[in-house]
Order: C-alpha cells, then sequence, then structure tokens
C-alpha cells in the first residue's frame, strides 16, 4: 500500500516539518523518552484520495464532543512514540485520524494503526477552540523544555506575568517574536480535562502556556513557527539562569525599554 504522502506535496511538507521539529526537541533534550506531542490540523491538504481511505482503526472516543472539528483531519504524534524515531520515521510513528460526524470520536486512516499521544483530548479541544474563532493556527506543540520547567519550581514565577515580563527583559528578540508572554497554569494532572481547559484560557491571552512543573504548550500557523515561540522564552530563561549562574542578578530591559519595542515593532500591548 502507498503511503499517504507519496504525491502529496503539501502534506509532505507539514509532516516533514513536523519530524524536522521534532529531531531539533530530542537534540535540545526537551523530548526525554516519549516525552512531548505534536497535532497538525491538515485538512486543508486533504484530497478527495485521502478523505476515500477506508478506517485502520476501530472507532475511538474523543472524551469531549468538539463541534468545529467535524470533518477535519490531523495528523498526530503516536502515544508512548519517541520524538527521536519520529524525526527519522513521521509516518511509523504518527497516524493520520479522522474526526468523525459525531464530533466526539475518531479512526486512524493511515499508514498504520499508530495510537495518538493520551493528550490528544486536549491537542482537539485546543484545535477546536482555533476554528471556532477564526484563527489561522494549524499546528499544536507540547514539550519539556529544561529552563522554562524549572523556573515553575520558584513560586514566584508562577505569579501573574512575572516570568513573562522577566523573560521578554533578557533579549528583545523575546518580546519582538513573543509578544503576547507566557501563560501560567498552576499544575495539573496530565491528559486531564482541567488541563486542557486551563490550556484553551490561557492561550486567549497569551502566545504559550507554561504547565507549572510539566512543560509548555504552544500554537502557530505551523509546527515550526509553534517551536521558535518555546526557543525563543527558553533562551531568555538560559540568559536569566546564566546571569545567576555568574552570581548576579541581571538588570534586564527597562519598562521603557520595552514599551520602545512595543511602539517601534507594532506589536500587542
Amino acid at each position: 500500500m502507498k503511503s499517504i504522502l507519496e504525491n502529496r506535496q503539501a502534506l509532505t511538507y507539514a509532516v516533514n516539518q513536523a519530524a524536522e521539529v521534532a529531531g531539533y526537541l530530542w537534540q535540545k533534550g526537551w523530548a526525554e523518552r516519549n516525552g512531548g506531542n505534536i497535532t497538525l490540523n491538515i485538512t486543508e491538504f486533504v484530497d478527495n484520495g485521502i478523505k476515500s481511505l477506508p478506517a485502520i482503526s476501530d472507532v475511538k472516543q474523543i472524551g469531549a464532543t468538539l463541534p468545529y472539528l467535524k470533518g477535519c483531519y490531523f495528523y498526530c504524534k503516536g502515544t508512548n512514540k519517541r520524538m527521536r524515531d519520529l524525526a527519522r520515521w513521521p509516518m511509523e510513528h504518527g497516524s493520520v485520524i479522522r474526526i468523525l460526524d459525531d464530533c466526539a470520536s475518531y479512526v486512524i486512516i493511515a499508514d498504520h494503526p499508530v495510537m495518538p499521544t493520551s493528550e490528544l483530548p486536549a491537542h482537539l479541544s485546543v484545535h477546536n477552540r482555533l476554528i471556532e474563532k477564526g484563527s489561522p493556527y494549524k499546528a499544536s506543540l507540547h514539550t519539556h523544555p529544561i529552563e522554562l520547567i524549572a523556573m515553575t519550581h520558584c513560586k514566584k514565577f508562577l505569579e501573574k506575568d512575572v516570568a513573562t515580563n522577566l523573560l521578554w527583559s533578557m533579549i528583545p528578540e523575546t518580546k519582538a517574536f513573543c509578544p503576547r508572554g507566557l501563560g501560567i497554569i498552576p499544575y495539573e494532572l496530565p491528559s486531564s480535562v482541567k488541563l486542557a481547559e486551563a490550556t484553551i484560557g490561557q492561550l486567549e491571552d497569551y502566545d504559550v502556556a507554561m504547565w507549572e512543573k510539566h512543560g509548555v504548550f504552544a500554537v502557530d500557523v505551523d509546527i515550526m513557527a509553534a517551536f521558535d515561540q518555546v526557543d525563543v522564552l527558553n533562551k531568555s530563561a538560559l540568559i536569566y539562569i546564566a546571569a545567576k549562574n555568574m552570581g548576579f542578578e541581571p538588570d534586564g530591559m527597562s519598562q521603557e525599554q520595552m514599551q520602545e519595542m512595543t511602539r517601534a515593532f507594532n506589536l500587542p500591548k
């Protein structure tokens, strides 16, 4: 049987980009064992040939009814699959799913019956909200950036916008490329409905949601852009930690300097 990616250039590009990002996550140490997840809304790339593919799994329940996902297609990293393996073989360590008409269930259609991530309900709930509000964002990323997670073990960084303002102040690019900042979610059980709901809420106001003592959740137009959001935030965390390790509290950019950045680059206030 031919791969779903054969002769489908745009879809191939999106999945290969996911594989490239998976490799970066592993290289950075953000994807230990099977840690982290990638989910792509690939509906716009789906042709009649893909739509006609039969299910290769039983019907699976999402655990929520998501009305804006009716008839949508997603590429999902597989549960218990490693990012380092997905980087090399994306269709052996991920799969394509079709959301069914009840908006509460799905089937796997390609290439292999690889079960999607256990955090699929959270990812799909976020995508449902993105479609509902007309967002152009099609990619969601969950990963474990070491320095950002370390910061959540300090209570002061869990206060509203404290981490965001600190990270913005470390280097101008962080404010420029992550202009809405980092929303903080107090610890919730991984894969729980409460965590999914909290993530949706934080992404209304922030570019990236930080799960206390766990990891981050980012969305953007494609998976590389979502990765970039996390990368710039973690670079700022690294600068902060490097200064602390040198024995001093970094000054950071002043509020006036950051306001100047906001005006100069026409960033959200």
